[in-house]
């Protein structure tokens, strides 16, 4: 039996990354897979296909995730073609950095918009689905920036914890009807964003690193599938560092 056999999943911002590998991972254990990007790209449609291959039901919806209204346009849709949702994951987000002094605000607010409202508009969306189900499993993607800090990235690491409370607080309004929200905070993650650092950078970071290398998205989707599944029943209102010990 599949861990998450039956179930219908809602991953943001997977066309590549992080959202790619969770939505791989969660088709694997049998869930059908709706995700979301901004456009509907060759990208996009590429892991469509690849999801596609693992045998389940999937389809890529073109979605800002940082707009109310066609968030909630995009919950719908995806209720009409799956049926329910048992499962999200916030995923969607950016990075706009710069120090303090020199940081615009559209950098700030694109970053706020896109890393924290997002997961507003997506969490409202599916937990008027979720409520009348009485059952579902929220996931919020944070960073140990959102815990940490970190020079040059006010406005990310503002959003990360941001969604570190609204984890907390979501979670303590609806674990009366069984619908559990927890949040991951990934460390130093081999991605395109980070694969674009210079070698001698990437080399200092995993020298920081007790376990002494950065993690791969599949890494991040395989404690994704432990909250997204039955195994972490009794698991709300959590942040799940997945940073090979770099936060202690």
């Amino acid at each position: 039996m599949k861990l998450l056999e039956g179930k219908i999943a809602v991953v943001t911002g997977a066309s590549r990354g992080i959202g790619k590998a969770v939505a791989l991972e969660f088709a694997r254990q049998g869930a059908s897979v709706a995700f979301t990007d901004l456009r509907r790209d060759d990208i996009a449609l590429a892991t469509e296909a690849e999801i596609a291959a693992t045998g389940v039901k999937t389809k890529m919806y073109a979605s800002n995730a940082a707009d109310f209204a066609a968030t909630a346009s995009t919950v719908e849709e995806i209720t009409r073609d799956f049926g329910r949702v048992d499962i999200l994951v916030n995923n969607a987000g950016i990075t706009k950095d710069g120090l303090l002094m020199r940081m615009s605000e559209e950098q700030w607010d694109a970053v706020i918009g896109v890393n924290l409202k997002s997961v507003f508009n997506f969490t409202k969306a599916v937990t008027a689905v979720m409520l009348r189900q009485r059952c579902g499993s929220v996931i919020n993607m944070s960073s140990v920036v959102g815990v940490s800090g970190n020079a040059g990235q006010a406005n990310y690491s503002a959003s990360k914890a941001g969604i570190i409370g609204f984890t907390k607080s979501v979670a303590k309004e609806l674990g009366s009807r069984n619908i559990r929200v927890n949040a991951v905070a990934p460390g130093f993650i081999i991605t395109e964003m980070t694969g674009q650092l210079p070698e001698e950078v990437r080399q200092e970071w995993a020298s920081k690193i007790p376990l002494k290398r950065g993690g791969t998205p599949e890494d991040i989707a395989r404690v994704c599938l432990f909250l997204a599944s039955d195994l972490s029943a009794y698991v709300t209102g959590q942040t799940i560092h997945v940073c090979g010990g770099m936060n202690m």
